[in-house]
């Protein structure tokens, strides 16, 4: 598919993003298959700032000494894939839109300063049982390399005859032998302090009237702050140079709460792991964690 590709620069504001927000809550009807936005959207040097990389780690339980969270580009990302979610030619409404997977690989250390080049564009649809499914593609370059990149499926449902690859990439791990490691509280105000640090407002983490609206009771947790938080429990010390992480979000976590992290008995630097309800009977996401550090012993 070719793409057009467009600068983004300066960023959009909050309020921009949430006036696109609300414009996108209606959209013409179509006929026929949904058509893939042809944008690419572009951020040319975005700065890995070492005060919003530190806002992001207190957010989600990172320590300085564990380097550039894995998970932190994604926030720098975020905007971009508003905004394409956002735009006219994008088929479905974004408020609605339900995250339902992400996968991330980091190819090379990322540093405190450091200069990315951001691009995000809409990459494939994908055919779910609950209905249509679309893979976001985010590549963060620097000095022209490919030096992170992330797949991120997001899911409208109920549409009917949906298109695409059958979605068949859910995340496998043991039944038997996670155990419980980390029983986390989470406050009520949770949502609001993590969207400040990554730009997503959505009305179903910040507001219990914005969630009733959406069908939910109370507020809920951002899923990935819920990815940071159980990558922060187990990022090692020192930075990473390669890593990956997959991971799939099971129910939503209502704030406040309770949830705790199982992990799989660790097999090198590879964690299975899994954040449930307290019971640990209720999945909330199920994830595979996987490095190679400077101070990895194993890594050849």
């Amino acid at each position: 598919m070719e793409y057009v590709t467009q600068i983004i620069d300066p960023p959009p504001s909050r309020n921009r993003l949430l006036l696109d927000g609300l414009l996108a809550l209606r959209k013409p009807t179509f006929d026929g298959a949904p058509a893939l936005p042809k944008e690419r959207l572009v951020r040319a040097a975005v700065e890995l700032s070492a005060p919003t990389i530190s806002a992001y780690g207190r957010a989600c339980g990172f320590r300085r000494e564990q380097g550039v969270p894995l998970s932190y580009p994604h926030v720098l990302a975020f905007p971009l894939h508003l905004m394409l979610l956002t735009r006219p030619s994008f088929p479905y409404p974004a408020s609605g839109m339900v995250h339902l997977a992400n996968r991330i690989r980091q190819h090379r250390r990322l540093e405190e300063d450091q200069a990315l080049r951001l691009e995000v564009y809409a990459e494939r649809w994908v055919a779910h049982p609950k209905g249509q499914a679309l893979s976001i593609a985010t590549r963060a370059y620097s000095a022209g390399e490919l030096t992170w990149e992330s797949d991120s499926l997001y899911l409208r449902r109920d549409v009917v005859d949906p298109v695409g690859e059958p979605w068949g990439d859910n995340l496998s791990l043991p039944d038997q032998g996670l155990v419980r490691t980390q029983r986390w509280a989470l406050p009520a105000d949770l949502g609001r302090r993590f969207a400040k640090v990554s730009g997503d407002y959505n009305p179903i983490h910040t507001s219990l009237i914005g969630a009733r609206l959406f069908g939910f009771r109370r507020a809920i947790a951002h899923g990935m702050w819920t990815l940071g938080r159980a990558l922060a429990a187990q990022q090692p010390p020192g930075g990473l140079d390669v890593a990956e992480a997959h991971c799939d979000f099971k129910l939503p976590i209502f704030l406040p709460g309770q949830v705790a992290l199982w992990n799989a008995p660790a097999a090198g630097p590879r964690r299975a792991f899994e954040v449930r309800n307290l019971a640990g009977d209720k999945p909330h996401m199920r994830g595979l964690f996987i490095w190679h550090s400077r101070f990895d012993e194993s890594r050849p």
